[in-house]
């Protein structure tokens, strides 16, 4: 399949010719290799793979060839670049991987962006825009805050990375919360977060000390 390639790169390289590291610490799941494929399927590859000139292998973009592969594309962009030594080599293929996950993804600001473009959370394919986590709860069934509810500063959004089975014990808690009754003047419209905050407080009172 003909690659829709949108970066700079060195050159075209067939995918069959490019070797993963040996020694790459960061593992991939399935899921994350569908999602990514269907990004790259639907905005081409924005980033090349980076090969090591000293090595031969890969130093970045595991998970965009196992992605592309999924496609079933042929070629794909690869940038080959120079290392000094093998500790240099290991320093960008883990710094590469591992400093992204120390950034922190704005819901609202997200929301708001949308909301310029006319658009809903639930209008989208979030795994389109690797909102793995938030693809996983049913957005047209949950409550989001009202963005302009409680006066600024007053309201704040807290994500967390849950599997499966334990975001519906989650759903179910809060559901169970919320048959508790009224939540008072929490200045706070979102019920949903007045049932997690009840649950927690519950837990603080009461939990092992």
């Amino acid at each position: 399949m003909q690659a829709n390639i949108q970066c700079a790169h060195t050159k075209q390289v067939e995918l069959k010719k490019l070797k993963p590291h040996p020694s790459n610490e960061n593992k991939h799941s399935e899921r994350q290799i569908k999602a990514l494929a269907k990004i790259i399927a639907k905005v081409g590859q924005r980033s090349p793979i980076v090969v090591s000139n000293r090595s031969g292998f890969i130093t970045k973009g595991h998970g965009r060839l196992e992605a592309m592969k999924l496609i079933g594309w042929d070629n794909c962009a690869v940038d080959f670049q120079d290392y000094k030594d093998e500790l240099e080599e290991l320093n960008d293929r883990v710094a590469d991987n591992e400093i992204a996950r120390y950034a922190e993804f704005d819901l609202e600001k997200f929301q708001l962006n949308l909301k310029e473009l006319n658009l809903e959370l639930g209008e989208l394919d979030l795994e389109e825009y690797g909102l793995l986590d938030l693809a996983a709860v049913d957005v047209n069934e949950t409550t989001m805050p009202d963005l302009n509810s409680g006066a600024k500063g007053e309201l704040e959004q807290i994500t967390f990375t849950l599997h499966t089975s334990q975001a519906d014990e989650v759903r179910n808690a809060i559901e169970k919360a919320k048959e508790l009754g009224e939540f008072g003047t929490t200045g706070n419209e979102n019920n949903n977060g007045n049932a997690l905050a009840r649950i927690c407080e519950w837990f603080v009172n009461h939990g092992i000390s």
